[in-house]
């Protein structure tokens, strides 16, 4: 019953927030961090009593819908999903907190908007039914449309929207097609029982491809990676964190869920393209990356790239393979969601996220600048961390693959060391250019635990691996 008290608790703070008067401010962010921060601690259950010796689904709700038709709501955690719906939980207690003094107008529909969120995105990575995945999946665009276009902090933040909304739509309507395909050609859209059904060599190709314009638009692959950066630059400092460590994950997850589970011989069959289009973006972004003069804009296409790298990894089509990618992908939510933090942070003092603006901050931020540190060493893979695991891992499944594709994979370390360095040096060191308070206990509170996840990944990254290990067996083909 873990995953019905999950829902329960959001949407019973999702219903009082709405019933509460609007000039109960206190009182409304209060009750949106408690339930958020108890869903957190009942998902830890799930990672407690989850029996790592199974690949099969556990904590299993299985709700009648459509019998007649054969679709019914079934939700379900495997080793693959649970530590999505963990790091879901663990980030959004840490949105709000971070945004506790930020955001000042519209607070009732902000928190509300975030809840709804939460709980679709959990619905999302716990959805064992094609159609109600396609629905959560595309759900997820409201909220997150709403949080960029109104509480976002430029003038451009409504385009911003319409792009982020228009570019991740259009691409899931093949998936729809797709979907009612395989309907009608298997008379269920049950993953559990499509996991059994032989498509043909055809058939797994076109169907590939219409889930692939979907999930490619949200890791996001070249050239289908237009909307990240603007939406980033626009989008509040807890948007942007949701867009970095968990929207951008839901791409990845499909992959491995449905393309690499329900069409394996097409995804054999399209890796040289996969690696080809995701070593571009590696690349690309990585030295796009270097010459931004916006901070959010950077740490965007160092997002693109680590995401691309990720890819590689699933489609490496090797347990080590997809199990590096896992590991990187729970990596770039720490990571990635503690560096917007840290631009939050930066943002809310002096309203600013132009680079030659700062200098100096060691003189007069000096903790602040300590995990600024940590995180920018973390995001360049330095031994000890999180993602040194993970891109050490995907690596060597990447040069069991394809040697050239390990090559061009590990040239992202020396560009990420670039743009990672440079950007802390600039920041950090120099002339004093503003004068701040160090961060608060409120902000240290909402870095220490992706601290505790960077480091704890990175020292044992087993407590994570082994869970995920059933489940991806049955998944791979090398």
């Amino acid at each position: 019953m873990l995953l019905i008290y999950l829902l329960s608790i959001l949407l019973v703070g999702i219903i009082v927030l709405l019933f509460l008067p609007g000039s109960s401010k206190l009182l409304m962010k209060q009750i949106a961090l408690g339930s958020t921060s108890l869903v957190f601690v009942l998902s830890l259950l799930l990672w407690v009593g989850f029996d790592q010796s199974t690949s099969k689904f556990q904590f299993v709700i299985d709700g009648l819908w459509l019998p007649v038709a054969n679709i019914n709501l079934v939700l379900g955690v495997d080793g693959i999903s649970l530590f999505f719906v963990i790091l879901t939980t663990l980030i959004f207690p840490l949105c709000i907190l971070a945004s506790w003094s930020s955001i000042t107008g519209g607070v009732k529909p902000f928190l509300v908007s975030f809840l709804v969120l939460e709980l679709i995105l959990i619905l999302v990575f716990t959805s064992l039914d094609l159609i109600f995945f396609y629905i959560f999946f595309e759900t997820v665009l409201i909220p997150m449309f709403l949080i960029i276009g109104i509480w976002g902090s430029r003038q451009r933040k409504v385009r911003a929207a319409y792009l982020f909304f228009l570019y991740t739509l259009l691409g899931s309507l093949l998936m729809l097609v797709a979907v009612v395909y395989i309907y009608h050609y298997a008379g269920t859209t049950s993953y559990e029982a499509l996991l059994g059904i032989k498509f043909s060599e055809y058939d797994q190709r076109w169907l590939w491809l219409a889930f692939f314009a979907s999930f490619a638009a949200k890791v996001p692959m070249l050239p289908f990676h237009i909307w990240l950066p603007e939406a980033h630059v626009e989008a509040p400092t807890a948007g942007s964190v949701i867009l970095a460590g968990i929207l951008l994950k839901l791409g990845s997850y499909g992959f491995l869920r449905f393309s690499l589970g329900l069409f394996p011989e097409a995804s054999i069959y399209f890796t040289p393209f996969i690696f080809c289009l995701s070593l571009l973006g590696v690349v690309y972004t990585s030295l796009t990356a270097i010459r931004q003069t916006d901070l959010k804009r950077l740490i965007a296409y160092t997002s693109v790239a680590h995401m691309n790298l990720v890819v590689i990894g699933l489609f490496t089509g090797t347990v080590i393979g997809v199990e590096a990618a896992l590991l990187q992908s729970l990596s770039h939510g720490f990571v990635s969601s503690a560096l917007f933090l840290i631009i939050g942070v930066l943002y809310d003092r002096w309203h600013s996220r132009v680079i030659k603006y700062y200098g100096g901050l060691v003189h007069t931020m000096p903790l602040f600048i300590s995990i600024f540190l940590f995180f920018t060493m973390a995001n360049l893979g330095l031994p000890g961390t999180s993602s040194f695991v993970g891109e050490f891992l995907l690596l060597i499944s990447a040069f069991s693959a394809n040697t050239t594709a390990c090559f061009l994979a590990a040239t992202s370390l020396v560009l990420g060391g670039a743009y990672s360095l440079w950007l802390f040096n600039r920041i950090a060191y120099g002339n004093i250019k503003l004068a701040g308070l160090d961060i608060t206990l409120r902000e240290f509170v909402v870095f220490l635990p992706l601290v505790i996840g960077t480091l704890v990944m990175g020292i044992y990254p087993n407590l994570f691996l082994q869970p995920m290990h059933a489940a991806v067996s049955n998944l791979v083909w090398g």
